[in-house]
């Protein structure tokens, strides 16, 4: 993806910083506090520009969600959407690479990852960059309880069926399959931003959810 150069970006991050959290792994441990709750915290890895995460923070309300985002001139959109959708109290940004997870959370503090329209990688050499290789499950499940679950979608029919492939092996029970989400769209389907431009292409989007089982 092409990345537009924003000089206004920075700045506007700093006029907001009570939605982008600043240096999240001081945070480890504490995001039940940070929400000034107990409930339940949604992560989603590469949150783009908000869409999708806003939505669930705003129908849903007793889940906290927190969206991860590596580059400002990407958040600073997702952050726009926030302060357009009046800024719900159980959602905050993170501007930080996913591979960092472990250092933002603590075991158990992540009840659920999204991910959404990943970069497929589509060589082979690029494998372990795809967000469901083993090592990323790995990540995710470090910061999880033993049922933790990944729900991911995509337009990419070849990392779909990889995808499927890397949970399944890594012993991760798959709970719900679709080869076409919109053929029977789900009513609390929240749409990102390329879910809805591929679906009006006529696209089928491909969905899963998976839980972690215990390893004991």
């Amino acid at each position: 993806m092409r990345l537009r150069h924003k000089p206004w970006a920075k700045d506007y991050l700093e006029e907001h910083a009570g939605i982008v959290i600043k240096e999240p792994e001081t945070k480890s441990g504490k995001w039940s506090a940070i929400f000034g709750n107990e409930n339940p915290v949604h992560v989603e890895v590469g949150t783009g520009k908000g869409q999708f995460v806003v939505g669930m923070a705003l129908a849903n309300p007793d889940i906290n969600y927190i969206g991860i985002e590596h580059f400002d001139s990407i958040i600073v959109s997702a952050v726009e959407k926030v302060v357009d959708s009046g800024i719900p109290a159980n959602l905050r940004l993170l501007r930080a690479n996913g591979k960092e997870l472990t250092d933002i959370f603590e075991k158990g503090e992540v009840a659920r990852v999204y991910l959404n329209f990943s970069d497929p990688w589509p060589k082979s050499r690029h494998a372990k960059r795809r967000l469901t290789h083993g090592e990323f499950l790995s990540l995710y499940q470090s910061v999880m309880p033993e049922d933790g679950e990944i729900h991911f979608k995509t337009d990419n029919r070849g990392l779909f069926e990889y995808s499927l492939v890397a949970m399944s092996e890594y012993g991760m029970r798959l709970l719900d399959v679709s080869l076409d989400l919109h053929a029977e769209m789900p009513e609390d389907n929240v749409m990102t931003e390329y879910e809805e431009k591929f679906s009006a292409k006529g696209q089928p989007i491909y969905r899963l959810e998976a839980r972690f089982m215990s390893k004991a």
